[in-house]
């Protein structure tokens, strides 16, 4: 919300010298988020006037058309000859008035403007466009043409509001009130305990039976709907240069002087307005939801196909309107430039101010993606009582600009409604905040917010009509807090209990985080959102349980509507993304949740928010949540270790993805298997499964290894990319994470090297598998040193893996027969197994 210091001053009479910072502290203290306080002006120096083109000449032989005009600017040359300007804009003629910046002047951005010879001709200043003097564009795309009446030589800084400030609020989607200049000069008004002009504090006439025939058939929808006429809007009226430059300062474009009138006032006093073209509405004007399948184009000129659910303005043919979204091309207001061409000026107006349902406009706005200034107020809550003090100074503003007369109808339909009341008691705010406030302050604060307060130990609270997010005494509480300043809560340090700190799956969790940024991994956290296209991409297979997802009702964007099966599309992106802005040596880790929906679906019942729910009722919300098992992976690509006067480097490949997984396991207390494997967007001769044992039996509990081509080009992954995802919770569960002292034997180590042949595609992990069991108790530790291929010595298709055993015993040192035996029954079983013999 923009919000010009010079239209908060008419409503607060704020200290003269307080500038936009001073205004942005003390809303800042009372708990709004001002972002920034922009100077427009600051850096404008005149002379900058009001000149009227005298005569215009037409340049030749140029390459775009260039016009030497001469510009009578009165006396504020100093001479009160023509001005002599060479300008390229063509929106104005002979007669026109216009902005003249005249030489010695700065325009923003630090222009300073001199006399200058240019195209033959000497020009002595410039004829201004919005965008030079910092209006930004009109949407005229050329220079300012004034309104006939504009005085010449009239000082144009002060005319066009040219010097000003502007808060930037980001408003909380609970504060839909400081959604207008009257919200947050209420909010001024209370930070420096000034009164408030209320603009919507007007003499309103009472509702009566000759207004503009309105029909609600869904009151839930719409629970107050107020019409009025003006009729004989002058077709040649225009938005005076003041409204236009409201409008501009809080980013709004200026359209015609009835849409300028309601955006004003909308701005104003956060009532969102529609004008309809009364000869254009036929018949009675209704409110109601849309049938399936009808139809409307919105004043965007697109046509949307309603949904059910949708609430529509309507007439005797069907929808107008959008109800507090946007109105229908069928009944726009057509202004002057609809009558130059050939049309009709709309002469006569219907103002609509209503009260929607917030759901109801949300989800329209949602469902047709069609976000507008009325439902982004709407949807956090617009003061109901204000609807018919809006309607009233909007015909106000009509009737005095355009020249239009209030006709004495007044159309009023509100459902019946009390206003909303808390009890809460008077020393509650003091203990939320853990400070002594005192009754009176208390109810000094919520009478300034606007409430109604009775009572002494126990205050009775009547919530004002504009604050809809008070709901609760906590809410109240947090009205006090905050207008006393959140600065001032005293500063206390929690005493936490004894005997408790973080569970043991957290301290897992973190160990592992640690470990992997140890390793020299970089964690990423990412949305846990994909489309369903990325599984195509990693090339799952059609039947992979990955590709069976959570869907969201409300995504945050359609393109990821889903909950994530796995953790390498938000990394690799990280890693893509990365990688493009020129960091090409990258090794990052996430640690998360994943989402797997459950066979049977089931609703979440509605647990009790005023007590802790029972075991039976949390069981209840469990299950029907999907199952949320937390994964670990990987990515890494580029160097691993860097080249450098120690040495060469080396890039990072699939045997570090693979560590990775063991380092991870190794925080765990379990002992993590590794064997050939083909998954999804893994290389399949470079891919790893990664397995525990439970009951006896191997479980895959991940993958680890180098992407496939196909994959990295899908996705534009550097070559060479390795990845590795672990499932957690399942390593968790089979491990033991209970420190072990190492044990120290006094007596030494007997270490013998084997050298096996075996065929090429026997997996390492195999021939060690064998090895180990067949060495017996003695075996203390194998190593795999050494891959010998050499089709020569070895034949065709054989490879020699080299492997140091360990051998110890715990009572005695081993004698060599002892260690050479278990040696021997080592590689008796990996013949036996894999068909290895000893390498001569």
């Amino acid at each position: 919300m923009r919000v010009p210091l010079s239209w908060l001053r008419e409503y607060v009479d704020l200290p003269a010298t307080e500038t936009g910072r001073d205004v942005q502290a003390k809303l800042i203290s009372a708990g709004l988020e001002v972002e920034t306080v922009e100077h427009l002006g600051a850096d404008l120096k005149g002379p900058l006037v009001v000149g009227r083109v005298l005569t215009i000449e037409e340049l030749e032989g140029f390459k775009k058309p260039i016009r030497f005009c001469t510009v009578d600017v009165g006396q504020a040359n100093g001479t009160g000859e023509p001005q002599e300007i060479v300008c390229g804009a063509r929106n104005f003629a002979v007669g026109d008035k216009v902005v003249v910046v005249l030489p010695g002047a700065t325009l923003p951005g630090g222009f300073s403007i001199s006399a200058r010879k240019t195209y033959g001709k000497t020009s002595h200043g410039m004829i201004c466009s919005g965008d030079e003097l910092g209006m930004g564009d009109d949407g005229s795309h050329g220079i300012i043409v004034l309104p006939p009446e504009t005085e010449v030589g009239k000082d144009a800084i002060e005319l066009l509001e040219l010097v000003d400030e502007v808060l930037d609020i980001a408003v909380t989607a609970n504060r839909g009130d400081c959604l207008s200049i009257r919200g947050v000069a209420r909010e001024a008004a209370i930070a420096y305990g000034l009164p408030l002009r209320d603009p919507a504090l007007l003499d309103v006439p009472g509702p009566n039976a000759y207004g503009y025939p309105v029909k609600i058939a869904d009151p839930t929808g719409c629970d107050r709907f107020t019409a009025r006429t003006v009729t004989g809007l002058s077709s040649e009226a225009r938005s005076p240069i003041w409204l236009q430059r409201r409008l501009q300062k809080v980013g709004m474009r200026s359209i015609s002087l009835a849409v300028d009138v309601t955006n004003h006032v909308m701005m104003e006093l956060g009532q969102p307005l529609h004008a309809y073209d009364r000869d254009l509405v036929q018949g009675t004007i209704g409110v109601r939801r849309a049938e399936e399948g009808e139809k409307i184009v919105t004043l965007d000129g697109t046509e949307r196909k309603l949904h059910a659910e949708d609430l529509v303005i309507t007439d005797d043919r069907g929808p107008i309107g959008l109800a507090g979204v946007m109105g229908g091309a069928n009944t726009e207001i057509a202004d002057h430039g609809a009558a130059e061409n050939g049309g009709t000026a709309t002469t006569d107006v219907v103002i609509e101010a209503a009260h929607f349902n917030q759901v109801a406009v949300a989800r329209t706005a949602r469902r047709h993606k069609l976000s507008s200034e009325a439902s982004r107020r709407f949807e956090r809550g617009v003061d109901p009582q204000a609807a018919a003090a809006a309607a009233q100074r909007t015909v106000d503003l009509l009737v005095l600009l355009a020249g239009g007369t209030a006709e004495a109808g007044v159309t009023e339909i509100s459902a019946p409604s009390a206003p909303h009341t808390i009890s809460v008691p008077a020393d509650h705010p003091d203990k939320v905040a853990g400070v002594a406030y005192g009754r009176e302050t208390v109810v000094r604060r919520l009478q300034e917010v606007g409430c109604d307060v009775y009572g002494q130990d126990e205050l009775l609270v009547t919530v004002p009509s504009w604050r809809p997010d008070l709901t609760d005494p906590n809410d109240l509480a947090e009205e006090v807090i905050r207008l006393e300043g959140y600065e001032n809560l005293p500063s206390t340090l929690p005493r936490p209990p004894a005997g408790r700190g973080l569970t043991p799956r957290q301290r897992l969790h973190r160990r592992v985080g640690r470990a992997l940024a140890g390793a020299g991994y970089v964690e990423a956290l990412n949305y846990p959102f994909v489309g369903e296209q990325v599984f195509d991409q990693l090339g799952l297979d059609a039947d992979d349980p990955a590709r069976r997802v959570v869907k969201l009702v409300n995504p945050l964007s359609d393109e990821e509507p889903a909950l994530r099966t796995t953790l390498l599309p938000g990394l690799l992106a990280a890693l893509r993304r990365n990688d493009g802005r020129g960091a090409h040596d990258l090794a990052l880790f996430e640690s998360g949740l994943v989402f797997h929906p459950r066979d049977e679906q089931r609703v979440a019942a509605n647990l009790p928010v005023d007590r802790r729910p029972d075991a039976d009722g949390l069981a209840a919300l469990d299950a029907a949540l999907p199952d949320q098992p937390r994964h670990v992976a990987v990515v890494l690509t580029g160097a691993r270790e860097q080249a450098g006067w120690w040495g060469r480097g080396r890039p990072a490949d699939w045997a570090d993805a693979v560590e990775a997984a063991r380092t991870v396991a190794r925080e765990a207390g379990a002992e993590l298997a590794t064997r050939k494997g083909q998954y999804g967007p893994w290389h399949p001769g470079r891919c790893a499964e990664l397995t525990v044992t439970v009951d006896g039996e191997d479980r895959v509990v991940g993958h680890a290894g180098e992407l496939h081509p196909r994959v990295l080009k899908t996705l534009g992954l550097p070559a060479r990319t390795c990845a590795m995802e672990l499932d957690l919770d399942a390593v968790e569960r089979v491990g033991d994470d209970t420190p072990q002292a190492p044990g120290i034997s006094t007596f030494p180590v007997a270490t013998q090297d084997v050298a096996l042949v075996v065929d090429a595609f026997v997996p390492a992990a195999d021939v060690e598998a064998a090895l180990r069991e067949g060495a017996g108790e003695l075996l203390e530790s194998i190593r795999l040193f050494d891959v010998y291929d050499n089709a020569e010595q070895l034949g065709e298709g054989r490879k020699s893996l080299a492997y140091a055993l360990r051998f110890r015993a715990g009572d005695r040192t081993l004698t060599v027969d002892e260690a050479s035996a278990a040696r021997d029954a080592a590689v008796a079983l990996a013949g036996e197994r894999v068909g290895a013999v000893l390498r001569s």
